[in-house]
């Protein structure tokens, strides 16, 4: 069995006389991104903070590599602590200092490294980010984006093995937070980083983690993956999910997965024995790529108004849609057959070939993007699949991705 990077055992920590983590059991791994939901004032930014040893626990043990951290050396804690990084709430730049020299501050502070070869290093990560325009401004002088890229930047130009991110989206709308979760989760699989977030609103919870911790009342009352949290029977449930598919509905106009999944089996449930009903899904082609040319926030806004899209046209007549992953929209149409659901999505397809596509991909930020990154081709694809009530959705999905064909394709120019 794997050995985690990071284990808690029993820990507690109290302040003021309250136990903020009570019996703390915890297990993150090495190459993942890892996500600790729960509501404010839970306890998450203590926790991330005994991570990084800034508090040490109560009671309870910490291991590191499968090292009690208690029976470590100085050296050897030192050694740990140095292959992590720690990108602060509110992103914690200094006003007073330019992008180029907040990214600087690491290397120099805790480094003997030349002057040119952190020259290199901070010029390289300021590419990486796009950030190439910004060097010479003040933190005042940027953008939310790219305040929060900047700081991302500087989390990583000591070349971490560990980034901590403590509530990346606060203060943030919607689909800003959509858009700084999917930048952490592109630069995580970019630069092979283990990930480590807290968050109480994380409407993409799903779509980046590869394991979700929930903290609820001082204890970790789960660990798993997301399609396991969905499943999760737990007051926690009523008091932070409902929250966070209130938020992914304002986000994207669509169901969260685990409200499609009660909807889809009370349609199967009211319906008569084999009369068929039909999967649509939809993706929008090479996301990541279209993400490095033009930026999360426009890919998102995009994707966002291609939902809303999407409900507008199918909710009209009984259809009910969520998102599966970053670009993939699932429609489930409950009283159309096979041939009904084409005929739809055929008046989709010429429905946004119109007025969908001004909606969805014309608006003020992209051809300035465009003009600067070159010619972007977009294209969406869309599978259809027939069902039955006996079968399991997911089966029907799968059959709608193996049958998807280009329903629209464009090659945007400045």
């Amino acid at each position: 069995m794997t050995t985690p990077l990071i284990e808690f055992r029993n820990v507690t920590k109290c302040f003021g006389g309250r136990n903020v983590l009570d019996g703390i059991d915890l297990k993150i791994y090495e190459g993942e991104v890892t996500t600790i939901i729960g509501l404010s004032g839970a306890g998450k930014s203590v926790l991330l903070k005994h991570i990084i040893g800034l508090f040490v626990p109560d009671s309870g043990t910490i291991l590191f590599r499968g090292k009690p951290v208690t029976q470590m050396t100085k050296e050897e804690i030192n050694q740990a602590l140095s292959q992590m990084s720690y990108m602060f709430q509110g992103n914690a730049l200094f006003d007073s200092l330019t992008v180029y020299e907040n990214i600087a501050l690491p290397l120099r502070e805790t480094t003997n490294l030349k002057k040119e070869e952190i020259h290199r290093r901070v010029m390289a990560r300021i590419e990486q980010t796009e950030l190439t325009e910004a060097a010479d401004k003040f933190p005042s002088e940027l953008s939310g984006g790219m305040q929060k890229r900047a700081a991302l930047a500087r989390a990583l130009v000591t070349d971490p093995k560990i980034v901590l991110f403590d509530e990346p989206t606060t203060g943030q709308d919607p689909v800003r937070k959509n858009a700084i979760l999917s930048m952490i989760a592109q630069y995580q699989r970019k630069f092979d980083f283990t990930a480590i977030l807290v968050s109480h609103e994380i409407p993409d919870v799903y779509f980046i983690s590869n394991r979700v911790l929930a903290l609820y009342q001082g204890k970790i009352v789960f660990q798993g993956t997301p399609e396991e949290l969905e499943e999760f029977d737990h007051p926690f449930n009523d008091e932070v999910i409902s929250s966070l598919e209130a938020l992914q509905k304002e986000l994207t106009g669509l169901y969260s997965r685990r409200q499609f999944k009660v909807l889809n089996s009370a349609q199967m449930q009211r319906k008569k024995t084999g009369e068929p009903f039909s999967v649509v899904v939809f993706n929008l082609v090479d996301v990541d790529h279209l993400m490095v040319n033009l930026g999360p926030d426009v890919v998102h806004e995009a994707i966002r108004r291609m939902c809303m899209y999407i409900d507008k046209h199918f909710g009209i007549i009984g259809g009910f849609s969520t998102r599966f992953n970053t670009s993939e929209i699932v429609t489930v149409l409950p009283h159309s057959n096979l041939e009904e659901a084409l005929s739809v999505l055929d008046d989709f397809a010429r429905d946004f070939r119109g007025q969908g596509i001004k909606d969805v991909w014309n608006w003020a930020g992209v051809r300035r993007l465009v003009a600067i990154s070159g010619p972007i081709t977009f294209t969406i694809v869309a599978g259809v699949a027939e069902g039955i009530p006996i079968n399991k959705i997911e089966t029907i999905i799968n059959a709608a991705r193996g049958d998807q064909r280009e329903i629209w394709s464009a090659t945007m120019n400045s």
